[in-house]
Formats: structure tokens, C-alpha cells, sequence
């Protein structure tokens, strides 16, 4: 029997998977959560060697006899954190995160020596924000001089998952397109943004390849530390929301996948750069050998939870009042700002509840406004995915919400696009298996195209088709929440 390796590292925890990719079936898994360290001045950070305790934690709760069976490991890492090594591999700072809000001042030193905002997605397709890799390590120089002295080389969660298992630093071009150190359209590292910050940035950064490529074999230490066969091929990975769309079979032109979670993403395969004027949508690479254009909410299912809790519902019963309720709550609006928005980009959001008449303000409406306000965050992007010229043809619902029913129903008649929803719940991982698989098979000589793997080795219901009487229903509720959204959006920006 063989096998294929899934290892996610996402912020709270690392998730590995053994996928029998014969029987297609996962065989086994384990999991171990990971600390953050967290300060008020906006810092989100944590060590490299929280990363070396977890991964190995992993692997010892998976039994030698089933890791004798691996013969390939893709890796999947949370987007964006700053891994900074020195000359031998050692950190020389923490990882500072994608939730790392303390480079604001960063960003705008970086925006301000390009040119602005426009010249500089211009010249990589992407603005510079604070969850970008770039500002960190820019961060790094100004905050902590002495210790960039000593960098030598800048890496990427997966990344670094990748060098602990083979030794080499290595990069492919879907993570690497959300460092905004990037030119997203060319695929090759930016010398002009890189110089920005230091003109030796551009020399500690890895090795760039395509996403079919190999990052290396196990090496011996490896092999020993996590009980694995050295030689054992490791995959060139990538990040998490482009190893979810492997993991949900958004690997062909106009299949999105909407991740709905405590923040909200939804991306799309395109076989051409989607690159968006005004900065809203990220123009990242895909992890399969196009782009992956993406929208990220901040606040997707905060509105729901915190609705949910005030009025003493569990999930269930949650779900159970919103459904009393018809489509647009009666006229009541929510505007889901508990946190800064990133899109729109409302920094300063404050949520609030709009339309409340004597007649409609009951339970059910506050229910069901708090749920439609996620998808529409949603439609916002998805109209800015038309406006660039990508025409979707389905939607893929991941995340905690997708198990809700009545959201199912949501998302298909807000966007008007058929969603199906993905039978199993870590799609970033098993992205992680099935990109394994291909760079198996291709490195065997066999030319499998990542298409035929996820459409084999992806499990998804029925299509949830959108209803017109619901969808013209959906479009009058959207217009009222956009006329509340733009009203109130000056007094957060």
C-alpha cells in the first residue's frame, strides 16, 4: 500500500492526514494546537520551534507502520507569516502573522517609495497591507535592526515546513504571490519592491518553481526526527487557501470556493492574472498552476456568533428562528463590523442593525438579517470578480458555516451561482495530499493533471441550485443593505 501525506499548519493548530489515495480514503490523522502570542499594540507572532514541537507531535501519534507507507508530503501553511532565518537555518525573530496588524507604518513607508497605492499594483497586482509579508520584514529592519543584520533567509510557514522536512529553502508561486515582495502577473520575485526595504531583501529570498515541482526528499535528519523514510518526496505545497482549493476541486477556470469561518475568503482558479485597480481583491497565483484571484471578509461568521449568543440560541435553534424569518429580515440590515473590515476596507467598522421598525424587530429578523450579512459581505466580491472579467460557474462551501442549512441555501441565491458543499472538513490538507499525488505521479513519468486528481479524489454533495423568485428576492435585500453600507462607511474609514 502507498500513501500521500496532508500537512496543514494554520494559526491555532497543525493537522496532518495519511490519504489512501487506492481506496480513497483517509487512513489516518492527528492534530496539535499552536500558541500566538499576542500584544495590543496589534502584534501576532509565534516561534519557529513551536512549529518543530508541533509537526513532530504530529507524526508521533501516526504508527510507524502507517508512515512506512507515505510515499509523498504536501504541505499547506497559513499565508503570509515572516519566517526569518539566518545564514544556518536558526531563527533570528518570531514569526510575525497574517493577523499581525502592528506594520501599518510599514506599509505606508513601502506604498509611499513606489509611488502610491496605483503604481504600486501597477507593478506587483497587489496594494500593501498589513497581513502582507513584505511590511514584516521591512518591520523587522526598523524594530529590531541588530537581528536583521543576521537575516539571511526570509520564508513563508510552508516554506519552512518544507526546509525542516528536506534542508532546502524553496519557493512555488501561489504562497509567494501573497508576500507582496511579488510580481504576481510575470511570476518572479519584484527587485524594485525588494529594494524598497534593503537592497540585500531580494538575495534571501527562496528559489522559485512551478507548483508541479518537487521541494525536495525527506532528508535523513528528517527521517529520524519524524519516524519517515528518507527519500521520501515532498511536494512544492503552498498556502492555505491555495491548497483549499486543490482540497475542493477549484482547480479549473470559474469553480470558486467560499470558505465560510470567523473571517470569510472566497477564490477562484483563472487561467489568466485577475488583477484588481483598486487593491480589494487579491491577485494571488494558484497552487496548480494558475491564479487565484481572492476576497477576504474579516468579519464573516462574527455576526452570527455574537447575534447567537445575545439571544441564548444554540446553532441549531439559531438556524431554526432565522428560517421563520423571509428573505431581507423584513427590512433589517446588519452591518457585521465587530472587528476593522479588510474588504470593504473599513478599518475602523463598528457593526450596527439597521431598518428596525416597531413592526419587524423580532428574534427571527435580527436571526436572519445576522446570517444574510456574511453572504452579502460575499457578493461584494463576487461582483468585483465579474467586474475583472471572471464569469463563476460554482461555488464550493467550506468552513464551519457551510454546515448550516439555511446559509447553504443563502449563498446560492445571494450569489445566484449553484454551491455544493465539500463532504469532509479539511480541505486545506487533503489540498496538501492530492498536490502530493500529482507530483508523484508526474515525477514517476505519468503527466496526471491536477483536473483528473480532484475530480477523483474530491467529494462533493449535490448542488444547491438558486431559485429565481428567491434570487430577485435576494437582489432587492442586497440593494437595502448596500444603501445602510454606504452610508456608514465614511465613519469608519
Amino acid at each position: 500500500m502507498q500513501t500521500v501525506c496532508g500537512i496543514d499548519l494554520g494559526t491555532q493548530s497543525c493537522k496532518l492526514i495519511i490519504y489512501d489515495f487506492e481506496k480513497t480514503k483517509i487512513i489516518a490523522q492527528s492534530s496539535f494546537p499552536v500558541e500566538i502570542i499576542v500584544e495590543n499594540d496589534g502584534t501576532r507572532e509565534q516561534k519557529t520551534e513551536w512549529y518543530d514541537d508541533v509537526l513532530k507531535k504530529c507524526f508521533d501519534k501516526i504508527d510507524k507502520k502507517t508512515k512506512s507507507t507515505i510515499a509523498a508530503i504536501g504541505v499547506s501553511g497559513q499565508q503570509h507569516g515572516f519566517v526569518p532565518l539566518d545564514e544556518n537555518g536558526k531563527p533570528v525573530y518570531n514569526v510575525k502573522l497574517w493577523c499581525d496588524t502592528s506594520t501599518a507604518n510599514e506599509c505606508e513607508e513601502i506604498t509611499k517609495a513606489a509611488g502610491g497605492e496605483i503604481k504600486l499594483i501597477e507593478k506587483t497586482g497587489l496594494p500593501m497591507r498589513p497581513g502582507y509579508t513584505a511590511p514584516k520584514v521591512l518591520w523587522l529592519k526598523e524594530h529590531k535592526p541588530s537581528l536583521f543584520k543576521k537575516l539571511r533567509h526570509i520564508l513563508l510557514p510552508h516554506n519552512y515546513i518544507n526546509f525542516l522536512l528536506t534542508g532546502e529553502y524553496w519557493a512555488e508561486y501561489g504562497d509567494a504571490s501573497g508576500t507582496a515582495l511579488f510580481d504576481v502577473r510575470e511570476r518572479k520575485w519584484s527587485s524594485e519592491v525588494c529594494k524598497y526595504i534593503s537592497a540585500d531583501v531580494e538575495s534571501y529570498l527562496p528559489q522559485l518553481a512551478s507548483s508541479e515541482k518537487a521541494a525536495g526528499v525527506v532528508n535523513r535528519e528528517a527521517a529520524e526526527i519524524y519516524g519517515l523514510l528518507e527519500g521520501t518526496l515532498v511536494s512544492s505545497g503552498g498556502g492555505d487557501n491555495m491548497m483549499s482549493a486543490i482540497g475542493t476541486g477549484a482547480v479549473r477556470d470559474g469553480f470558486l470556493t467560499m470558505s465560510l469561518g470567523t473571517s470569510g475568503t472566497l477564490f477562484g482558479f483563472s487561467k489568466k492574472p485577475v488583477v484588481d485597480p483598486s487593491g480589494d481583491l487579491a491577485a494571488f497565483c494558484s497552487s496548480s498552476g494558475g491564479w487565484l484571484p481572492l476576497l477576504c471578509t474579516m468579519n464573516c461568521t462574527v455576526a452570527s456568533e455574537e447575534m447567537r449568543s445575545l439571544l441564548g440560541f444554540d446553532v441549531k435553534s439559531f438556524d431554526a428562528e432565522a428560517a421563520k424569518s423571509p428573505i431581507g429580515a423584513d427590512g433589517i440590515a446588519v452591518l457585521p463590523f465587530f472587528n476593522g473590515e479588510r474588504t470593504p476596507n473599513l478599518p475602523n467598522g463598528r457593526a450596527s442593525i439597521n431598518g428596525i421598525t416597531a413592526a419587524n424587530f423580532n428574534k427571527q429578523n435580527l436571526a436572519r438579517a445576522s446570517l444574510e450579512s456574511a453572504i452579502f459581505g460575499m457578493r461584494i466580491g463576487l461582483d468585483g470578480f465579474k467586474s475583472l472579467g471572471f464569469k463563476p460557474k460554482e461555488i464550493r462551501l467550506t468552513g464551519g458555516g457551510a454546515k448550516s442549512a439555511i446559509w447553504q441555501s443563502i449563498a446560492a441565491n445571494v450569489t445566484n451561482v449553484p454551491v455544493r458543499i465539500l463532504e469532509g472538513s479539511e480541505a486545506a490538507a487533503m489540498g496538501g495530499a492530492i498536490q502530493a499525488l500529482w507530483c508523484l505521479e508526474n515525477h514517476e513519468g505519468k503527466k496526471t493533471s491536477i483536473e483528473g486528481l480532484a475530480d477523483k479524489h474530491v467529494t462533493l454533495g449535490a448542488a444547491i441550485k438558486p431559485d429565481k423568485k428567491s434570487v430577485d428576492k435576494y437582489n432587492e435585500a442586497y440593494a437595502v443593505y448596500s444603501k445602510y453600507l454606504g452610508a456608514l462607511s465614511p465613519l469608519y474609514r
